[in-house]
């Protein structure tokens, strides 16, 4: 009797510099709302809470939100405003230029917010691997005066989490269980409220 396999845990990809990023926003921004909407006067109360409902789902939206997931199945992309969930067998390829992108097999084109481009750490990586290879090996470099041999990266992390997905992709499209078409999802727990927030910061405004 074979056992079957077990399923992939999902690999899940996420900015550490954007969630920290997004967690200092909110918290200044609970500071000031909260601050404005106790101590304020006539309409700035209102006005805080509007702004608070416009901008916080948006600060979510663009720094904590953002996630990418590979499974044994499929990839699901979490962004600002949308759910795209691509199963592998609909995924034709990778990009990293500016941005890290993925296509399907239509050739739409999906950005992946979560895995940032770091051109400061593409330019790093590029020359241990330069050192690397003056020093005739491929997966180290010398560190001059210390008598030792250091590993260093000759890929930029986000780089090296491309080529994960890549070889993941490559190696599941042909399951049975990662066929099917892409899906999309729009935010709407995020678009709602921010909707909310910028009417009636527009109505406020407006008859102020």
């Amino acid at each position: 009797m074979t056992s079957e396999p077990t399923p992939l845990k999902d690999r899940v990809y996420r900015s550490p510099a954007g969630i920290a990023g997004g967690v200092v926003l909110l918290a200044l921004g609970a500071w000031l709302g909260v601050d404005a909407v106790v101590g304020g006067e006539g309409r700035t109360p209102w006005l805080a809470l509007a702004g608070l409902l416009l901008v916080v789902p948006l600060v979510v939206a663009f720094t904590i939100r953002p996630a990418v997931f590979g499974s044994d199945d499929r990839l699901r992309i979490r962004n600002p405003f949308r759910l795209i969930t691509l199963p592998w067998a609909a995924v034709s390829g990778f990009r990293s230029g500016y941005s890290n992108e993925v296509f399907d097999q239509a050739g739409t084109k999906y950005q992946l917010w979560a895995i940032p481009v770091s051109l400061r750490a593409r330019k790093k990586a590029q020359r241990n691997l330069a050192r690397a290879a003056a020093a005739d090996d491929p997966g180290r470099a010398s560190i001059v005066g210390t008598g030792r041999i250091q590993s260093r990266p000759t890929r930029a992390s986000t780089d090296q989490v491309m080529d994960e997905l890549r070889d993941l992709g490559e190696a599941r499209a042909a399951e049975p269980t990662a066929q099917g078409e892409p899906t999309v999802r729009w935010a709407y727990e995020i678009i709602a409220p921010a909707a909310v927030g910028a009417v009636l910061l527009a109505v406020l405004l407006a008859t102020g």
